[in-house]
């Protein structure tokens, strides 16, 4: 079964290279321009993985973030945050929203895989852990 990946990113060429990324690698890509649409879709979709943009139109990551995180629904999703917000506080208010790793733009499609495995890899441990 190929996971699923929810990309919400309002920028056509970081888009584009993400779903380039991830398709290569086997991943079911699943993408939204704006943070209304990517909640809909996290809700609809039940991605394994949200890879989010904080800055997007209408409401930021962070929001959406903190939605996601608020519905029983979409609590338990993983959520990388992928910005060109590179400030530690940046970094430190998305990981208090809820963010499971936070990555700067621009970076390189290796750390994208890198950090989408090893997130999905850290939720299928855990899963592993409960049943046995």
């Amino acid at each position: 079964m190929n996971r699923k990946i929810l990309v919400i990113e309002d920028d056509p060429a970081n888009l584009r290279l993400i779903r380039y990324t991830l398709e290569k690698k086997g991943y079911e890509v699943v993408t939204a321009l704006n943070g209304l649409e990517g909640l809909r879709k996290a809700q609809k979709e039940e991605p394994d993985l949200v890879i989010l943009d904080v800055m997007l139109p209408g409401i930021d990551g962070y929001e959406i973030c903190h939605r996601l995180r608020a519905e029983p629904q979409t609590a338990q999703l993983l959520i990388l945050m992928f910005s060109a917000k590179s400030q530690e506080v940046d970094k430190a208010t998305g990981l208090k929203v809820g963010a499971d790793d936070y990555l700067t733009k621009p970076a390189d499609p290796s750390e994208i895989i890198r950090r989408v495995e090893r997130l999905l890899d850290q939720k299928t441990t855990v899963r592993s852990q409960k049943v046995a």
